[in-house]
């Protein structure tokens, strides 16, 4: 059976998590993903007099390293289409002293972007294309705001190949990270249940470059990380 992906099942199961996001991240990939997103930063060749998307923003810890990064007066946007998170992000840009010339949350839907066409140099995502309804349109979408010769770069878990690991992986994925998840960040969606199933169900590897590809992206590359565990996958427009 397929994972229910309906835009309101999604946005409650993340408005329900929202408190604990962060916590459970940091937790269950063993604070490995912040490495992640800064691998991610880093293959990003950014201008800073141009604007950078994030989409599937969350609590925004892309877009806050990709503002540090820039450090100036072209904004990095981050979207979302769950308040709850948005308000983490706020809180935590706030925190840091990121004035909005810097850095801009939006609450917006993946699948219809409210930004105009070739408008960004790069828009990336971190661990949410997967839970777009539409993981296609969602592509298309970051592909029509970023300008021609610009960057579209998606960070996501993905499945080893290494026959042991891939063992452990799906046990870790199938047993323990939805009973942690539920006792830590308890929600009536079954959020850390989601999670593992629309990993499974998410292309992986090659199958995601070609997806990539036949959208219309070019020079697509795939960079493993973590022995397969997350993948970046950036091509060019």
């Amino acid at each position: 059976m397929k994972v229910d992906k309906s835009g309101a099942r999604v946005r409650k199961m993340f408005a329900e998590i929202a408190p604990r996001y962060d916590l459970m991240n940091h937790l269950l990939s063993l604070n490995i993903d912040r490495q992640w997103r800064n691998r991610a930063a880093d293959t990003l060749k950014l201008d800073r007099t141009e604007t950078v998307l994030d989409v599937c923003t969350g609590t925004g810890d892309l877009a806050i390293t990709l503002a540090n990064r820039m450090n100036s007066r072209a904004p990095v946007i981050g979207t979302d289409f769950c308040a709850e998170m948005l308000e983490i992000a706020r809180r935590k840009q706030s925190k840091l002293g990121i004035d909005s010339t810097r850095l801009q949350f939006i609450e917006a839907d993946t699948q219809e972007l409210p930004l105009e066409s070739g408008s960004c140099q790069s828009v990336s995502v971190a661990f949410g294309i997967r839970n777009v309804l539409d993981t296609d349109q969602g592509i298309l979408e970051m592909m029509r705001v970023v300008r021609e010769g610009g960057q579209v770069l998606i960070l996501e878990f993905s499945r080893p190949s290494f026959p042991v690991l891939k063992q452990l992986y799906g046990g870790y994925f199938k047993f323990v990270l939805p009973a942690l998840g539920q006792g830590i960040a308890k929600n009536n969606e079954s959020a850390y249940s989601y999670l593992p199933a629309s990993v499974r169900e998410f292309p992986s590897g090659l199958e995601m470059v070609r997806k990539m590809e036949t959208l219309g992206l070019s020079n697509v590359q795939w960079k493993p990380l973590t022995f397969g565990v997350a993948s970046i996958y950036v091509g060019i427009k």
